[in-house]
């Protein structure tokens, strides 16, 4: 079944490039354009249940309502829904506006229509909260600034969370910024047993994200970075 995406961008270019080269795949169905966050809202209003988008690649500046704001509205509506936001912008503000408004994912509008596309089954299928590895790498020095890491607690303290030494090499890998099929080729994977891998890491790290999985590792100061 294939999983239905929203696109909300004021340009209709980007809109138009992004439907295209989205569309072109069979396991996405773009159901969805709109110029704004209000117009994303309004036409949110219409749909049925089973028409609403499952994924809504979300810019973040835009007239009349922005991405940050369509995306606080939203998540109290449709909790659901999951957002990534897709744009230029690369500042910490915007990366921590987006996580604290309760966004899934933050990719810069430059990546390529096949990583967006791999990321967004990276937040149906294990509820990843994907990000380009220079946002990622933004993301880990605001959590090293803003968390203490005194804890001298290590990976395996606790039997209930002991990772397997490829559980840790994966983990190690996924903090450092990299999406899942880089390091299926750093590891000779395949994507879908590296989805699987970090499965299985989310559960035993009882986090729910990337965003807390790394948070986990710079409190914990399990291995250098």
């Amino acid at each position: 079944m294939s999983i239905r995406i929203a696109i909300v961008d004021d340009k209709q270019q980007n809109r138009s490039t992004l439907r295209d080269g989205l569309g072109a795949s069979e396991s996405l169905q773009i159901v969805m354009l709109a110029k704004n966050g209000k117009d994303f809202l309004e036409r949110m209003k219409v749909l049925r249940v089973e028409e609403r988008p499952q994924v809504v690649l979300m810019d973040i500046e835009m007239p009349e309502m922005d991405g940050i704001s369509a995306v606080t509205a939203a998540k109290i509506l449709y909790p659901d829904v999951n957002f990534l936001m897709l744009t230029i912008f690369d500042d910490e503000d915007k990366i921590f506006e987006a996580i604290r408004c309760g966004a899934n994912g933050y990719l810069l509008k430059d990546e390529k229509v096949e990583v967006i596309e791999d990321f967004i089954r990276q937040i149906m299928e294990v509820g990843g909260v994907p990000m380009s590895p220079s946002i990622a790498r933004k993301a880990m020095n605001m959590l090293a600034r803003s968390s203490p890491v005194n804890s001298t607690e290590n990976v395996g303290a606790n039997g209930e969370t002991e990772l397997s030494d490829r559980e840790l090499e994966v983990l190690r890998l996924l903090v450092q910024g990299h999406d899942y099929k880089i390091i299926a080729d750093k590891l000779f994977l395949s994507a879908h047993t590296v989805r699987k891998h970090i499965a299985n890491i989310y559960s035993k790290l009882q986090v729910s994200s990337k965003a807390q999985a790394i948070n986990l590792v710079h409190k914990k100061k399990w291995f250098d970075i």
